[in-house]
């Protein structure tokens, strides 16, 4: 990859040619799809099952609990297992549910609208099999139901990578395990929980569009943007980031069922939102039959899934590990390519896994990117470098796109995430390179740099990204926006000359170019954890120009137990960490 542009760049806007829907149109009324050499080949079918992953439940199906109760068993502790499942309920009422979420499952109502499938019972994660320590509870979602908690209060003790959607809590939400023990979490997006929403021991935590009966309290970092009822800024005491509104959203397409049919919902996207996007009944969006769509099942190669996407379909990936030799180019507008039950794409050969056009309206959720052992200088790509056309209309979206580098496996990758297309939306993404499991080490999972942004106008809601060898985070493009960044710099840095950045102690986990004339961020932490060499200086968290439309609200960088210090919290601003306490050092506003 080359290297990011030093100096500003002047950006050319341009509009797409509306011959581009035609062609497709015309593609999907052919049976047969043409090679670059004009030969005529088979197309690749529409629709069909979902595969033996997606187990489908209605109420009078026998033994619900028992089955649930099975998969949870396989995949409480399945921390970096290759067994993936969604649990899939259509419409109608269960009773005397409590489904437990492991590792790499995803539970999910099949209506139009969260009410329309309710439990009275609880979808609960708890963190038994870590001896009450939630701070592993990864890869695992539930969205689109309505919950009867059976004590009052749903349990979700989880950490990143964890997503609560579309769901509706007829009561309150606890956030911490069983205890009260550690929990690292995590993100809450267009959900209604009628009660309290008890953090307790959650050290950070999203929230976006959505609405709460009341927030219990905080511990580092609670950030809020759309969302009724949150508590009013407040930063540093009590440490909340309030914003009314979120800038622009666009939740994330779900499967539904309308009578015996499945499609995919796409939710429009929406500016200045506050509260659920269903709160009306049916939300506004387009439905796309599921014969619209390849369903991808574990097998297919990244060649068939290239020819559906050129034949003019979307994805659906089944819950499963894709392995590609080849990467996954998708160059059509509004192409959705939706993951069920963290399905996993692992690139070969040191391919990059995706690559998105410069083109309007892609939309990528749902999917976890794992390198492979074979470097990749990057494992998804928005956008073409030097990409210029103006996406403000209709941005494609990454939301629920994890990547991780390590951990189950030897994986290497120099850049996990590049952006450049602008306008693009980066609605939760957690970006991983490991700290512990299978294949991790200073040099054996090296990955310099997590996520690079030069597109401009780009948003991210809900940015993690842990553990780099250099930066974790650098943005070049103009006007770009964070709303919640969480960041811990990597545990396993050998010693001070390892990090050394130059004349500078260590690299800034958020580094803003000094290019950049205009950005702007909310509730953003990087806490330090350097337990090889517990002596190692970190010049600062954050790292940007000191210029007036360059603006940072709500920081906050935190020792772990005093392994490792900050000096300063952004550039030379902001007090010191010191001791062992973990007592944060905090900067409301910059400059």
């Amino acid at each position: 990859m080359h290297a990011p542009p030093t100096a500003p760049r002047t950006r050319r806007r341009t509009r797409a040619l509306g011959f581009a829907a035609l062609a497709v149109a015309m593609l999907m009324s052919v049976p047969t799809a043409q090679t670059a050499f004009g030969e005529e080949v088979q197309a690749v079918p529409g629709g069909g099952d979902l595969g033996p992953n997606v187990h489908v439940f209605d109420p009078s199906t026998p033994d619900i609990q028992g089955k649930v109760d099975e998969i949870f068993k396989k995949q409480e502790s399945a921390q970096f297992g290759s067994d993936r499942y969604a649990l899939m309920f259509k419409p109608g009422t269960y009773d005397n549910i409590n489904a437990q979420i492991g590792f790499y499952t995803q539970i999910a109502g099949l209506g139009l609208n969260p009410n329309d499938t309710t439990f009275n019972g609880d979808v609960t994660v708890d963190a038994g099999w870590f001896d009450g320590n939630a701070t592993q509870n990864f890869w695992r979602s539930a969205e689109n139901l309505t919950l009867n908690p059976v004590s009052g209060t749903n349990r979700w003790a989880v950490s990143q990578a964890a997503p609560f959607r579309r769901m509706h809590v007829k009561g309150g939400l606890n956030l911490a395990p069983d205890g009260y023990g550690w929990a690292s979490g995590g993100y809450i997006a267009d959900s209604k929980i009628d009660g309290e929403v008890g953090p307790y021991s959650q050290q950070q935590w999203y929230t976006r569009d959505s609405s709460v009966g009341g927030w219990g309290n905080g511990v580092w970092n609670m950030t809020f943007s759309g969302v009724e009822g949150a508590p009013a800024n407040s930063f540093p005491e009590p440490p909340y980031t309030t914003l009314d509104t979120t800038p622009i959203s666009r939740e994330k397409p779900f499967l539904y069922l309308d009578g015996d049919d499945y499609k995919v919902f796409v939710p429009e996207k929406r500016e200045n939102a506050r509260g659920v996007s269903w709160a009306n009944g049916t939300p506004a969006g387009e439905s796309i039959p599921l014969d619209q769509f390849y369903v991808v099942k574990e097998g297919a190669d990244a060649a068939t899934i290239n020819a559906a996407v050129e034949q003019g379909l979307h994805l659906l990936f089944t819950p499963g590990v894709y392995h590609v030799d080849e990467t996954i180019n998708i160059n059509r507008a509004d192409t959705v390519a939706l993951g069920l039950g963290l399905a996993t794409i692992i690139p070969d050969n040191g391919v990059t896994a995706i690559k998105v056009g410069d083109v309007d309206g892609v939309k990528l959720a749902g999917l976890l990117v794992d390198a492979g052992p074979v470097n990749s200088e990057t494992l998804i790509e928005v956008g073409p470098e030097n990409a210029s056309a103006d996406h403000s209309a209709n941005p494609t979206s990454l939301q629920d796109v994890f990547v991780r580098i390590g951990g189950a496996g030897p994986g290497k990758a120099t850049t996990s995430i590049v952006v450049n297309s602008d306008d693009t939306i980066i609605d939760h993404t957690w970006v991983w390179r490991a700290d512990h499991g299978e294949g991790w080490g200073w040099e054996t999972n090296r990955a310099d740099y997590g996520v690079r942004v030069n597109g401009d106008d780009v948003l991210a809601t809900g940015l993690f990204v842990e553990h780099f060898n250099k930066y974790d985070v650098e943005w070049f493009g103009e006007r770009g926006r964070t709303i919640f960044f969480q960041n811990e710099k990597a545990y396993d840095a050998p010693n001070q000359e390892a990090i050394q950045n130059g004349d500078t102690k260590g690299y800034a986990a958020y580094r803003v170019d000094d290019s950049v004339e205009q950005h702007e961020g909310w509730g953003m932490g990087s806490y330090c954890y350097y337990n090889v060499d517990p002596t190692i200086i970190q010049e600062h968290g954050f790292k940007a120009p000191v210029k007036p439309g360059v603006k940072f609200h709500s920081l906050i960088v935190v020792s772990l137990g005093g392994n490792g210090q900050y000096e300063h919290v952004i550039n030379d601003v902001g007090s010191p960490t010191s001791g062992p306490d973990t007592i944060p050092s905090q900067v409301v506003n910059f400059p």
